[in-house]
């Protein structure tokens, strides 16, 4: 009967390993910068990927301040001298995941390697980590749009290998997160029901203790804050230039610019990449329907 199953058993492995799909390809460090970490019941795997783009740091405009306090952290990092985890935080569209992408290409060639990570996927970072350690390049691990729930548990991975465990983060990695939220967790009023004022000292109450506690590990914290017009105006020309040419940023252009602006409800670098889009593509298409008209 034994046999009979494992003949059964192993005709059918046949024919389902057709179906099958091939085994991820392993990460070369050595010619990969950037990969996925996706975690599964038995642990995780690593999966490469290549740059989404050729986005630059000189691209970002308006937030100098931002990436050069990143690029130093990183830099130091990467040559061996203490750095800083760090929270990017602040308003949608204002550059903090595109600062992240055009730091691993001005510094990959340094040495920099990317490890990405879901917010789902969290609960599998001690692992994660426990792999890196033993390599000889250095990582940022990073979690993109982070934020936790009230009744989310996976922030306490994050936690633990921030700060809280006995062995804490290899000298290796450094994590990075961006994020709308500045301590990552939703804060309401009633958390601020247990703060007291002993003397001239406020002290918050345990709700609130809990919520910065996370992002209190993080040491190096960059702001990010909607633009105002003239950066906005000046991140659309930069935008215009590179997507077609000095040319089509004009008086009309500037005029859109602040309409598609108004119509959006914000300003930001998102925005102006936005806009950058519709106005070259309707540009380049009207273009080509006066050169049919001419012929």
């Amino acid at each position: 009967m034994d046999a009979e199953l494992s003949r059964r058993l192993l005709h059918l492995l046949d024919h389902v390993e057709h179906w099958l799909p091939p085994p991820p390809e392993a990460v070369d460090w050595e010619r990969d910068i950037a990969a996925l970490w996706q975690r599964h019941t038995l642990g995780g795997r690593l999966l490469p990927v290549p740059p989404r783009d050729a986005l630059a740091l000189d691209d970002l405009l308006g937030i100098e301040r931002q990436k050069l306090a990143l690029v130093d952290n990183t830099r130091a990092f990467l040559q061996g001298l203490p750095a800083n985890h760090a929270l990017l935080w602040g308003s949608r569209g204002s550059g903090k995941s595109s600062l992240i992408r055009a730091l691993l290409n001005a510094l990959a060639p340094e040495g920099l390697r990317l490890v990405q990570v879901d917010r789902h996927d969290l609960a599998g970072l001690p692992l994660l980590v426990t792999q890196l350690r033993d390599q000889p390049h250095r990582f940022v691990v990073y979690c993109d749009d982070l934020s936790f729930e009230g009744h989310d548990d996976a922030y306490k991975a994050l936690k633990s290998v921030l700060d809280g465990a006995l062995t804490g983060p290899p000298p290796n990695v450094l994590l990075y997160a961006t994020s709308n939220r500045r301590h990552l967790l939703p804060e309401s009023m009633s958390d601020n029901e247990g703060s007291r004022l002993v003397g001239d000292e406020l002290h918050h109450g345990d709700a609130v203790e809990e919520k910065i506690s996370l992002s209190d590990r993080f040491g190096l914290w960059l702001g990010f804050h909607p633009f105002n017009q003239d950066v906005y105006l000046e991140a659309c020309c930069h935008w215009v230039g590179q997507l077609g040419t000095a040319a089509d940023w004009n008086r009309e252009a500037r005029a859109e610019a602040i309409r598609f602006a108004t119509l959006r409800g914000g300003r930001s670098g998102r925005v102006a990449w936005q806009f950058a889009c519709q106005w070259v593509g309707q540009q380049r298409l009207r273009d080509g329907s006066r050169g049919q008209e001419s012929q």
